[in-house]
């Protein structure tokens, strides 16, 4: 499981056309870049209202960070997938149809954003905001606070908020 300031759990997954991506080519310890880790979902409306702003503060943050969208439900087609990740201008999606990198890393909910120093540790997990059901609009940017502090050469603070967003749709195995 992945644990804040360690090393982050290697995986390799296909893209929605199949072709195969490893976190160590994709992430800093090959690139030199901060690595974001986006479990995500099609149909969450949480991700929906990310997805926007992630991409603003990708750019903002220029070649310095990478992302790398994880879409972990069970129940989300490859078709869907891509037609909305089309239509949001994802960057990469990958596909984690049975949803072991979810479990490696813990994932719960999508968004579930996990922030990869240059060095391939873990030093963030958790919301991309502190928006709820109950607080509409967002008072701390902590996946961007991670990120620039990162950047700054300083560790993020906090490392760990909940995250908040839809449930992960696990596949069930029959008995």
């Amino acid at each position: 499981m992945a644990t804040i300031h360690q090393p982050a759990p290697p995986f390799t997954l296909p893209d929605l056309e199949g072709a195969l991506h490893s976190l160590e080519e994709q992430s800093g310890r090959i690139a030199g870049r901060i690595t974001v880790l986006n479990f995500w979902s099609a149909e969450c409306s949480w991700c929906e209202r990310t997805d926007p702003l992630l991409l603003e503060c990708l750019q903002a943050w220029g070649n310095k960070v990478n992302l790398l969208t994880i879409a972990s439900n069970a129940n989300e087609s490859r078709e869907l997938l891509a037609s909305t990740a089309a239509a949001r201008r994802l960057p990469l999606v990958l596909h984690d149809r049975m949803g072991q990198v979810a479990d490696l890393y813990g994932a719960q909910t999508t968004p579930h954003l996990f922030l990869i120093d240059r060095d391939g540790i873990l030093r963030y997990q958790g919301a991309f905001d502190d928006v709820t059901f109950r607080q509409r609009t967002p008072t701390q940017f902590y996946l961007n606070l991670a990120v620039e502090a990162l950047l700054a050469g300083r560790l993020p603070d906090p490392a760990e908020t909940p995250a908040y967003g839809c449930t992960i749709m696990r596949f069930v195995h029959p008995d």
